[in-house]
């Protein structure tokens, strides 16, 4: 197979790792409007040159548009419009938008929405690494729409990344990601700020933070330029699962004024069941 990966970050360089060390892409073709990303693919030896997009997607067999989520709902229509067999997929985080921009196009059923659920807090072709997917699950969306050869192409390329795949539409998936994903970054980042405005004393915060505060606030270190369309495109979800946990916030700030060590327990207590469905 003859791959093209639109955006030469962490997921599309990741996945040019191991596409190649295990024999599924013959040859990979980069595409990135930052020329710093392509040199840096090139020298890594994650592609093997660099095209502009219409000259990749007439040179490949499968697409794979790993851009933010923004571009993608402006690129998809435009690049299946030029389609003739290859199959596309993107890999964002968001899938209502971009089922919606192209649910009325002649081309759709070579398209297959999938979100490979697999990162890191880092950035760019220097974040790539190998086995990032390995043992990680990979939603595939609206599999109905696409073709059964777009998706058993889709099938063996995430076979080839080692990961188990789950079905569901694209309104489901926004809703889950929302509660499993896109509340984590929200909670990191806002401790970040919170850490960063109450603590003016930087080397404090260097020798304090443990373990826990690490893993708390790593996702604090994540992209922007990724992660403001995220959150725009899935506001409504966002904004139902924040009230949520805002409304919990509340009750422990409540309990801990009122210094009610049996609420507080209580409130541990049941947050302990999340074991039942986190093993490990």
């Amino acid at each position: 197979m003859r791959i093209s990966i639109v955006g030469l970050g962490l997921i599309g360089g990741s996945m040019a790792l191991d596409l190649k060390a295990g024999g599924f892409a013959s040859e990979v073709i980069g595409v990135d409007i930052n020329q710093q990303h392509c040199q840096e693919a090139v020298r890594r030896q994650l592609v093997d040159e660099i095209m502009s997009l219409d000259q990749a997607l007439l040179h490949c067999d499968i697409m794979i548009l790993a851009v933010p989520v923004h571009y993608i709902i402006k690129m998809l229509p435009s690049i299946l419009d030029q389609v003739t067999d290859q199959t596309v997929i993107d890999v964002g985080s968001t899938k209502q938008m971009a089922a919606d921009s192209v649910k009325n196009h002649p081309n759709r059923p070579y398209y297959v929405a999938t979100h490979p659920m697999a990162g890191t807090e880092f950035s760019g072709p220097g974040a790539a690494i190998p086995e990032l997917f390995k043992g990680k699950v990979t939603i595939f969306c609206d599999v109905a729409l696409s073709s059964s050869k777009a998706v058993n192409t889709a099938t063996a390329l995430y076979k080839c990344l080692k990961m188990p795949i789950i079905e569901m539409n694209s309104r489901e998936h926004d809703l889950h990601a929302a509660y499993v994903s896109h509340i984590s970054h929200i909670s990191s980042f806002a401790l970040a700020l919170t850490v960063l405005k109450k603590e003016k004393d930087t080397e404090n915060i260097f020798n304090l933070a443990s373990g826990g505060f690490d893993s708390t606030v790593r996702l604090a270190k994540s992209s922007a330029a990724m992660w403001t369309p995220i959150f725009t495109q899935n506001a409504e979800n966002v904004l139902n699962v924040l009230d949520t946990y805002i409304s919990e916030l509340k009750l422990f700030r409540a309990a801990i004024e009122q210094h009610d060590a049996e609420a507080l327990n209580k409130f541990i207590e049941e947050a302990n069941k999340i074991r039942r469905i986190l093993k490990g």
